[in-house]
Formats: C-alpha cells, sequence, structure tokens
C-alpha cells in the first residue's frame, strides 16, 4: 500500500514538474517583465484586490511575476515539490489542489489567464506557508483551554523575503525548527511504514506476566514487543530478563509505573494499534507549529500529560521534577499558553481565586469556619468578620478578598513561582505531599505545584547567584513575604503532549487526559488534515 502511494505521488511529482515549463513557454513570445502588459497586470490586480497583504505586495514590487515568469522555473519547482508532499506534515493537501493548479498552467492561454493564475498560485503559496508555519487551525476553536498566539507570518513580509531567497530552501525553513518536530516527522514515516505493513502483529491476551510465566501468551507478548523496536531477535517462551527490561523501557516510554511486570495496564497499552499511535503523532506536530518560536536558550518545560516540570538549557534537561496539574472538570483544567517567568514569591500568602471561594470555602466561611482564611478590604488590612453580615453577599458580589497568611499550612507551601497572566495560573509549593505518589495527577484548580520546589528554586538562581540555596534561605528564615527577582525572565511554556521524543528520538505516549487532542484530531479531519480516519 505504502509502495502503490509512493509510486502515485512520484508520478504526480514528475507530472507537476513538467507543466513548470508551461510558463516559460509562454513566456517566449513575451518581453520577461510582466509589468509592461495591461491584460496580465490588469487580471492580478483584479485578482488579489481582496487581500489587501498579497496586494501590496505586487504593487511595491510593480506586479512583477513570482510563478510565471521565465526566471520563476526554480519557484515553481519548489513550490510543487513542497505540496506534493504535504500531507506528509499532516496538512490538508486538498486545499491547495495540486491538480487543480496544473489544470490552470495548461489552461493558460493569454495574459490575462496568466494574470489570473499568478495570483491563484500565490493565494495557495500563502495559504501552504501559514499551515506548515504554524498551524492548519485555530486552536482557540477547538478548546478555549489552548489559548496561545501563533505565530502567523505576515503575507506581505512573507512574500518579500520569498522574493529574494531560494526557493527550496526558503520553502523548507517554513516548518518548525525545533528538532521535536524533525524527530516527530520521523516518527510519522516510521508509523506509517509499520501500518502498511499490517501493524505490529496480534493482540496480546490480558494477562500478567512477571519473571517466570511462560506459554503462548509470553510469545505473544514477545514477538509484538520485537515488531515494535523494544526487544530484538529472540526465541524465549518464558518471561525472561530481556523480556522484563523491554516491558521497563516500554513502560517508561508510555508513563506507566516501571515495575517490570507487565500487568493489565501495561498489556492494554501495548495492545494500543498504530494507527492510533499515529492519530497521536499527527496532532503532536499540529501542535509544535503552533509553538513555533523561538524557545528560549533556558526555559521551563511544563508537559501536562506528563505530569512533569523541566528546565531546559540549550535542548538539554537540566532540572526535572514531578508535577500535579488542573482536575479534569472544565472549570479546572490547566490551560496551555507561553509566558515568562519573572519571579519567586518565597512565603507567599494565597489570596483565593473567586471560583474556588463559591467552589470550596464560601459555605465554611459564612458558617464561622475555614478561621485558616483571612478576609481583607481593598488596602490589604484585615476585616474582622463579626464586621461581615454574609447574609448580604454570595461569592461573586462579596466586597472583600479572602486570603490564607504564609506558613506551613499555606496552600501554595513555602514558595511560588510567578510568571504574571490573565489565567491566574503559576508554578507552586503544596503541603499536600501525598498527592505526589499517585499515577494520574489531575488534582490542582489549574496551577501546577511542584514536587520539588527547592530544588527548582536552586537551578533558577543559580544563574544568578554562586549560592542559590543560601539565598534562598536567607528569604526563607524571615517569614516574610518576600519577592526574588529573576535577573532574566524564563521562558515557560505549558504545553499538553500525547506524543513527544525524548532526547534519544525514542517516541513516548501518553493518555488525552483531558480529550483534547482526540477533540485537535476530530478538527484536523474535518479540515481535510487526514484522510478516512488517518492519513498516512
Amino acid at each position: 500500500m505504502l509502495r502503490h502511494m509512493n509510486l502515485r505521488r512520484a508520478q504526480l511529482i514528475r507530472s507537476c514538474l513538467a507543466v513548470a515549463g508551461i510558463a516559460v513557454i509562454l513566456s517566449g513570445t513575451v518581453p520577461a517583465q510582466a509589468q509592461h502588459f495591461p491584460a496580465f497586470r490588469q487580471a492580478l490586480a483584479e485578482s488579489v484586490s481582496a487581500n489587501d497583504a498579497i496586494s501590496a505586495f505586487y504593487r511595491g514590487h510593480d506586479y512583477q511575476t513570482l510563478w510565471t515568469g521565465p526566471d520563476d522555473a526554480p519557484r515553481r519547482e519548489a513550490l510543487i515539490n513542497a505540496l506534493a508532499r504535504a500531507a506528509d506534515h499532516g496538512l490538508p493537501a486538498a486545499r491547495y489542489d495540486l491538480p487543480g493548479l496544473i489544470a490552470a498552467f495548461e489552461a493558460v492561454e493569454s495574459e490575462r489567464d496568466r494574470g489570473q493564475l499568478e495570483a491563484r498560485v500565490t493565494k495557495v503559496f500563502v495559504q501552504f506557508a501559514r499551515d506548515l508555519h504554524s498551524g492548519v487551525l485555530d486552536p482557540r476553536q477547538v478548546d478555549r483551554n489552548i489559548v496561545r498566539v501563533l505565530p502567523r507570518p505576515d503575507p506581505k513580509k512573507l512574500l518579500t523575503e520569498f522574493a529574494e531567497a531560494p526557493a527550496a530552501a526558503f520553502i523548507r525553513n517554513l516548518a518548525p525548527s525545533a528538532p521535536e518536530y524533525a524527530r516527530l516527522f520521523r516518527a510519522r514515516q516510521d508509523l506509517a511504514r509499520v501500518i502498511a505493513e499490517g501493524g505490529w502483529g496480534p493482540r496480546v491476551p490480558e494477562a500478567r506476566f512477571a519473571p517466570g510465566t511462560s506459554g503462548d501468551a509470553v510469545i505473544a507478548l514477545r514477538n509484538r514487543l520485537i515488531a515494535m523496536g523494544y526487544l530484538g531477535r529472540s526465541a524465549t517462551a518464558s518471561y525472561d530478563s530481556a523480556l522484563q527490561a523491554a516491558v521497563l523501557e516500554f513502560q517508561i516510554n508510555h508513563g506507566i509505573e516501571p515495575d517490570g511486570v507487565a500487568g493489565p495496564a501495561t498489556i492494554r497499552a501495548i495492545n494500543v494499534a498504530p494507527e492510533e499511535r499515529m492519530r497521536s503523532v499527527i496532532v503532536a506536530m499540529e501542535r509544535e507549529r503552533w509553538l513555533n518560536i523561538p524557545r528560549g536558550e533556558r526555559h521551563i518545560w511544563v508537559n501536562l500529560t506528563d505530569f512533569s516540570s523541566k528546565i531546559v538549557d540549550n535542548d538539554q534537561v537540566t532540572f526535572e521534577t514531578k508535577s500535579i496539574v488542573g482536575a479534569q472538570a472544565s472549570d479546572r483544567q490547566t490551560p496551555e499558553f507561553s509566558d515568562h517567568m519573572r519571579y519567586l514569591e518565597i512565603n507567599p500568602d494565597w489570596t483565593l481565586p473567586r471560583s474556588i471561594l463559591a467552589r470550596s470555602y464560601w459555605g465554611a466561611l459564612a458558617s464561622g469556619g475555614a478561621r485558616h482564611l483571612e478576609i481583607v478590604d481593598a488596602s490589604g488590612r484585615v476585616v474582622p468578620r463579626g464586621a461581615i453580615d454574609f447574609s448580604r453577599y454570595t461569592p461573586a458580589n462579596f466586597p472583600f478578598n479572602v486570603r490564607q497568611p504564609p506558613g506551613p499550612t499555606n496552600a501554595l507551601g513555602e514558595v511560588k513561582f510567578m510568571f504574571p497572566n490573565p489565567y491566574a495560573i503559576y508554578l507552586h509549593d503544596t503541603p499536600e505531599r501525598h498527592l505526589f505518589n499517585t499515577t494520574v495527577r489531575t488534582h490542582s484548580s489549574g496551577c501546577i505545584r511542584l514536587n520539588d520546589p527547592r530544588d527548582f528554586a536552586y537551578e533558577l538562581l543559580s544563574r544568578q547567584t554562586d549560592d542559590p540555596r543560601g539565598l534562598y534561605h536567607s528569604v526563607l528564615n524571615t517569614r516574610q513575604q518576600t519577592r526574588v527577582y529573576l535577573d532574566k525572565p524564563v521562558p515557560v511554556h505549558l504545553v499538553y503532549r500525547t506524543a513527544f521524543t525524548d532526547v534519544r528520538g525514542a517516541l513516548n505516549f501518553r493518555a488525552d487526559i483531558y480529550g483534547r487532542d482526540a477533540r485537535i484530531y476530530d478538527a484536523l479531519v474535518r479540515a481535510g488534515a487526514v484522510e478516512n480516519g488517518l492519513r498516512i
């Protein structure tokens, strides 16, 4: 199947490249400068008039051609090659209608036809460039908790730079430059080959496999792990040390408690079809396009599905800690966005958001409970509870703030890490240490709780002091709420990746805890980026 698809695509590319000479043949009977032809110029101007950016580009370049002139063959060839391979990136190939462009080249009979074709190809190029550079979808229309501002290229600037650049290299560089995108691209190709060859073989019977287990079910497990690349050639029929090591590696790559025992959760993950894994990779590639911005030489990477927070320096993880993220209820999920961490607040107080006040504390507060909380006015002065008639208010119209002072039981622990944003999301300590022992750590009201907040602080401060521990504890020991600013703000990326690679290129998968990837995949299907449920 895959060989047939590649052959069909190769034939299409050869046909396209043959058509690339049509414009040259047309131009052989006319001068090279397109602006000398009123019919061409008028048709082009009319065809791009509805698009201000494209129209401004052509006006500024005196209606010189990008695609249909005698010297434009390298651009035509580069675009044709790119469009023919658009599906490899999980892009909606039908949106660009390469066969239709070929037919339009073949149908050119006049300068007016050529002007209209010039405009059409430019519009296709701008759409393709936009999709490849920063995504097919607008994520905010798919899920309200994906609040990314996409790095959409400006069409006029895009065309201006393209006109001066080597065409093939320019188009190639539109794709995200992050190493992760290239690794996901290769993983997609590998999965396509596996699917074309029939998958990873029969499903493994649901059983519990541990050292000493033997029989046909073990052979099925062995064969599937071999097919998946976790185990070398083997004839064993027992759960030996090599098979246990393969299971352990699989568990690590799939976010399963790594005990080397293939229990029900592990077997279910092993039996997931490559088509389903492909869906996760396609979505991950789209997500990478949404984040096609400089990550930062040093940055913080929080993968919500992996329940982890990392400090990354020059693409190397220099610190990592377990994390707790927002609960699965729609109003408590952690949003996805990028910002800059600017300061640490040591010995923080906690001002309760109205949503949390209403959901968890209002009843106790109004009845005289929750004595660990203070009520403060707009100036920060504590208001005696006896001076408040709670029957007059609801959480929505309560004219005071409710706060928990700094201390060992404070909900934010001893430190929070601030990147001020409209969503009131930040990283912080927590006194609820037992929650880090759970596997699916969706327990917060949206913020990210860190298992090792002190070590996280030490690493952040290590760039601006020779004694980060001493600095941290000198502030902590004052028991006073204190901000410690970072000398250089650090980019923070809150991401949601159910498919990702590690530095070795090994493909990892995690559960779609909020159901966001399923919604994104369905939207990609509707956009035509995936045909018949799966594009390979």
